[in-house]
């Protein structure tokens, strides 16, 4: 805010055009694109593109044009697998590869794997312009020994991280996590009768899991079977050899009575110490900082051609 007031008291600024504020609209089953942007860790602070790791690939891959501030924060964006459809659940669907033949991961690759886990990286997905967040929920005044019926009478906070964690550590070994349930929220626009409704994504939230290879069950059509207990064995990297992996994920979509002009707000009340505040508004800054520098450059000239020579 503090940069449009800015540049409203500007008069050599002229009039420009901000894009990204316009709400996009989708249609029942119109493709809305999942798209993937970085790794970071507030260990390491060093940023890696999406595809430095071992992850499914496209047969082309295509990156986003980077304006400055997404050069600055060491943004990628990149186009993934994932086939998302508006308003249409998806339970689960193996990525790339089949159990039968699963991605085989080289020694090398194992052990980068493994040190991102270890370092604590984070992977960022976003889909509409709107960062992925893990849905944390947490009992502060939960008692040891309460069963799960007396855990849902319990208070709970409702917190969020940005991204989603890469893996986990236990025992001194590395696990992945390989599949993604991912919720997203949408809400509908009231229109006329007879007239499709317009949907627009106001929410995208992940539940990332570790599953073991062994685990993951899909027929001819990618379509896969996930084991139904709540703490599946999870999918271990053994970095000192090969491993065999599969990445899977499932698409719940839900309605929501946020609406788009408020769909930040959620964001804007992360705690978590990785949350990029640009992000917000992506490629507006640029236009409104840019000619902020070249308006103070012009000036810092003026002044010097006024001034007396001694």
């Amino acid at each position: 805010m503090w940069a449009l007031l800015l540049v409203s008291t500007l008069p050599l600024v002229t009039p420009f055009y901000v894009p990204g504020v316009a709400p996009m609209n989708f249609h029942q089953n119109s493709p809305v694109e999942i798209k993937a942007v970085k790794l970071t860790s507030s260990r390491t602070q060093l940023p890696y593109e999406y595809y430095s790791l071992p992850f499914c690939k496209p047969d082309n891959i295509f990156y986003k044009a980077e304006n400055l501030g997404e050069v600055l924060r060491g943004d990628r964006i990149v186009n993934t697998l994932y086939t998302v459809l508006m308003n249409l659940d998806k339970k689960c669907e193996v990525l790339c590869k089949k159990p039968d033949d699963p991605i085989k991961l080289s020694v090398d690759e194992s052990k980068l794997l493994a040190e991102r886990i270890q370092e604590e990286y984070y992977v960022h997905l976003i889909a509409d312009n709107l960062p992925v967040a893990t849905r944390l929920e947490l009992y502060p005044n939960k008692e040891e020994g309460m069963d799960e019926e007396q855990r849902k009478d319990t208070l709970k906070d409702i917190q969020f991280e940005h991204g989603y964690r890469l893996g986990f550590t236990e025992n001194n070994k590395f696990y992945l996590h390989n599949h993604l349930s991912f919720i997203l929220y949408y809400h509908k626009e009231k229109l006329e009768e007879d007239v499709e409704h317009n949907y627009r994504v106001v929410r995208f939230e992940v539940m990332p899991k570790s599953v073991k290879l062994e685990d993951i069950k899909a027929d001819e059509r990618n379509t896969c079977t996930l084991p139904e207990t709540v703490a599946p064995v999870p999918q271990e990297i053994d970095p000192t050899k090969e491993n065999s992996i599969l990445f899977t994920y499932s698409v719940h979509w839900e309605e929501s009575e946020v609406k788009w002009a408020s769909r930040w707000d959620t964001y804007l009340t992360m705690s978590d110490v990785q949350i990029h505040w640009f992000s917000i508004s992506r490629s507006s800054d640029d236009n409104i900082l840019l000619p902020l520098h070249v308006h103070g450059f012009v000036r810092r000239i003026r002044c010097r051609k006024t001034l007396p020579h001694s």
